[in-house]
This record gives structure tokens, C-alpha cells and sequence, in this order.
């Protein structure tokens, strides 16, 4: 099924633009601020951990860009770590992208999406229920046809858009609130500003999708950097436009309060019932919208895997579905893991979770444009990271900053990623054994 495509070369930089927008754009901003402010315990602390967060996700992007562009394979991530340092590295990747990252993005989004709609409808205590029927009902309709999940996600970007235009928007023009120095009347007792910048990354992700673009692009080596930089700035202004708005039109400490419902709330009050109802539908589809998204790319990974019998079960995994072409075995597996996790963690645990198994990653393919550019020999002409090597230094250290507080502020979830990546180990030399055996059987 994987095969190399010669895909044609008709997107340009407004396209390339909005692509990057729509797979960045999701639940974080409508779900995030209440934690960053309670983890700073003040609002311009707050709005400094979302441009710190910007600056990392952009010299994240521009630097993925030049990774992307010298190696240009299917698979993204996983495709860059096991080109660079090897087959074991990619195992280990994909791996816990398939165990811990893909799974508990999904688990997250669902719970949230789940929260606002109990919310919506004055359903209390029936969140988790809504968010375990949505990602169900959502893995079933993605099954039936990746058309179906696409044209899904077509209505859904347009929507998303809607409620951070409307909030930004008139939030700053019609509020009255003190947007500075605001406490959050958090009961943190020492700035955590870690705790705020993941948070912020969980908003902010999606920015690795942007290289795949490349080989559709006309002219890659000036398309995606313009549209990497000009689509996460507006990703920032579009955040820190949403944040200063509702600071102004709800107190700081009361954002911390109504936490996920915090947008809804800003929404009602300046539109009224009726508008903020109409809003609150917006942030729903647009939240909706990512989920689809999530749910129609990540078992992708793990049938990549699968189809090179590099999971257990791999048959299993790696089967498609006889009428519908789709592949049903990775994603049911994705969805069952995803349940499981939204049992047992909350949406915030689990995005950070989120955050930090695939960062351990990241900071591998930011290193790899060293190791690239030192076999490279200045030979090729395409598209380089501005900025070299101040950019990808910035990358790394951002992502140093994330892992370390991480394991600082929430040891046991940084264990379990950890965990399952060791876990990993064993399995790999496993299974290497296992095909080396299976070779040797077919050559005799």
C-alpha cells in the first residue's frame, strides 16, 4: 500500500499557508488558557509562555522544513529518525507514537470535545461518555472510507476559524478588563513556567505536518519557508489575540475557574446567550474537525510499521478493510488504546503525556540537520534553515526545556513515556530476530 507517489507540483504559498494554519489550529487555544494561567499565576506571564511557545513551534518548523526537504520519504517523523540514526531509532519512534502520542491526542481530544458538549447541553457527569461515543463514532466513519474523514475535515477547517476571529475580535475591542499583571488566583505557589510553555505546545501542535507538503509544492525551496513563517506567526497573533481578548473580557482568575468552558463563556458574554451558543458550536466543530484529523492520519504510522512486520501482530495491524480500502486494523488498535487512556487519565495529563513522548523524538530530527548538513558538504541547493545553527540550537534547547520540566513537574507521566520507549528495546531485537529466521527458512 505504501508507495511512492509522483505527485503533482500545483500548491503555492496561499495554499501552503492555510495548510499550515488548519493542521496547527484545534482544541488548545479553547482549551489551554486556563491552565497556562494557572501555572504562571499571572496574565502577562501567561501571554509570555504563549510567545514562547511560538518562538519554539517556529524554529521547530523552519528546521523540520530543511530535514524534510533532504530527505524526502513518506512517513514524516519516523521516516527522518530511522534515515539519520538508524533502523532501531525508527522503530523506537514509531513505536511510542504509535503506544503513547497518537493514542493519547485522540484520548485528550475526545475528552475535551466530550466536556464542552456535556457543557453545551447541560449533560453534567456524562462528559467521558460523549467523548468515548464521539472518538468511536468517529474511528467507524474514518473506516468506511478516508473520503468520508476528508470531507469531514474540509468542513471543519472552515469552521474552526470562525469563533477565534469573532472572540479576538470584538474581545478586544468591546472588553473592559485589566489585561495585564492580572492574578489568576491560582494557589501555585512558585512560577511554573514549564507546566505553561507545554501547555501552550499542545496548541501549537501539528507544525510537523508542514513538511509534508514539499514534493506538492512548485518551488519548495522558497513556498515552505515563507508559508512555515507566515503561517505560525499568524498561528501566534491568532493565540495571543485570543488570549488578551478574553483576559479582557473575563478576569483572569475566573478563566482559571471555568477552565475548558472559559471560551464559551468569553463567547456569551460578548454576543450574548444566543451568539455565545453559536460560538460554543464553532469551538465544538473545530475541536470535532482536529479529532477527525488525528484520527484519519495516526494509525498511519502503525500500518507503516505493521505492513514491515515490525509490531506484534503485525498481520492484524496491517490488515485493510476488503470493501472500503481503509486500514482497519491500525485504527481500531489506535482506538482501543485511546479508550483505555481516557479511562484511566484526564485531558490535560494526557496531552501532556502527548507532548513530551513525541518531544523526545523531535529533539533527535532537530539534531539531524547537523548530521545532514555535515553529509551534505554545502552540495545541495534547496531550501536551508534561516538562521543556521541559531535556529535548530533554539529548537533543541526548547525542547531540552520541555523534557526537563517535564520529568521535574510530572515525573510519573515522564516515566511512563520513558518506560514504554525502553520496552520498545526488547521488542525490536524481538521481532529483528524473527524475520532474520524468517529470511533464512524462505532462502533455504
Amino acid at each position: 500500500m505504501e508507495k511512492e507517489l509522483n505527485l503533482k507540483k500545483n500548491i503555492g504559498f496561499f495554499v501552503s499557508t492555510s495548510l499550515v494554519i488548519g493542521t496547527v489550529i484545534g482544541s488548545g487555544i479553547f482549551m489551554k488558557p486556563g491552565i497556562v494561567l494557572s501555572s504562571t499565576a499571572n496574565s502577562t506571564m501567561a501571554l509570555l509562555a504563549w510567545i514562547i511557545g511560538g518562538v519554539i513551534t517556529l524554529a521547530s518548523g523552519l528546521t523540520i522544513a530543511e530535514v524534510s526537504v533532504k530527505i524526502p520519504r513518506t512517513g514524516g517523523l519516523y521516516a527522518y529518525i530511522e534515515e539519520v540514526y538508524g533502523e532501531k531509532w525508527g522503530f523506537l519512534c514509531g513505536w511510542v507514537q504509535t503506544l503513547v502520542y497518537g493514542p493519547a491526542v485522540m484520548g485528550a481530544l475526545s475528552l475535551y470535545f466530550g466536556s464542552l458538549l456535556a457543557d453545551f447541553f447541560g449533560f453534567h457527569g456524562s462528559s467521558k461518555v460523549i467523548g468515548i461515543i464521539t472518538i468511536i463514532l468517529l474511528g467507524g466513519l474514518n473506516i468506511l472510507g478516508t473520503q468520508l474523514g476528508g470531507f469531514i475535515q474540509t468542513i471543519s477547517t472552515a469552521g474552526k476559524l470562525v469563533p477565534i476571529i469573532l472572540i479576538a475580535v470584538f474581545g478586544i475591542l468591546q472588553g473592559d478588563v485589566s489585561v495585564f499583571n492580572a492574578e489568576s488566583g491560582s494557589s501555585t505557589q512558585a512560577l511554573n513556567m514549564g507546566a505553561a510553555v507545554l501547555a501552550t505546545l499542545w496548541a501549537y501542535d501539528g507544525w510537523m505536518n508542514v513538511g509534508f507538503m514539499a514534493g506538492e509544492m512548485k518551488n519548495p525551496s522558497k513556498t515552505l519557508p515563507r508559508a512555515i513563517i507566515s503561517g505560525i506567526v499568524i498561528v501566534i497573533l491568532a493565540y495571543l489575540s485570543v488570549n488578551i481578548a478574553m483576559l479582557h473580557v473575563l478576569s483572569a482568575s475566573k478563566i482559571v475557574e471555568l477552565g475548558p468552558n472559559a471560551a464559551t463563556a468569553a463567547a456569551s458574554s460578548l454576543f450574548g446567550s444566543i451568539g455565545g451558543k453559536i460560538l460554543a458550536i464553532g469551538i465544538l466543530i473545530s475541536i470535532f474537525g482536529c479529532l477527525n484529523g488525528k484520527i484519519l492520519t495516526f494509525p498511519r504510522v502503525t500500518f507503516a510499521m505493521a505492513e514491515r512486520n515490525f509490531l506484534p501482530g503485525s498481520k492484524v495491524l496491517s490488515s485493510i478493510h476488503p470493501k472500503f480500502n481503509t486500514p482497519v486494523g491500525s485504527t481500531v488498535f489506535q482506538i482501543v488504546l485511546a479508550l483505555v487512556m481516557m479511562i484511566f487519565w484526564n485531558p490535560d495529563r494526557l496531552s501532556d503525556m502527548a507532548i513530551f513522548a513525541v518531544f523526545l523524538f523531535y529533539g533527535l530530527a532537530f539534531n539531524a540537520i547537523f548530521i545532514l548538513r555535515k553529509k551534505d558538504k554545502g552540495g545541495n541547493k534547496l531550501y536551508k534553515v534561516p538562521l543556521y545553527p541559531i535556529t535548530p540550537i533554539v529548537a533543541i534547547l526548547g525542547t531540552l526545556y520541555i523534557i526537563g520540566s517535564t520529568i521535574i513537574n510530572a515525573p510519573i507521566d515522564a516515566l511512563v513515556s520513558i518506560g514504554i520507549a525502553i520496552v520498545g528495546l526488547p521488542v525490536y531485537w524481538r521481532l529483528k530476530s524473527t524475520i532474520r529466521s524468517e529470511d533464512k527458512y524462505k532462502a533455504s
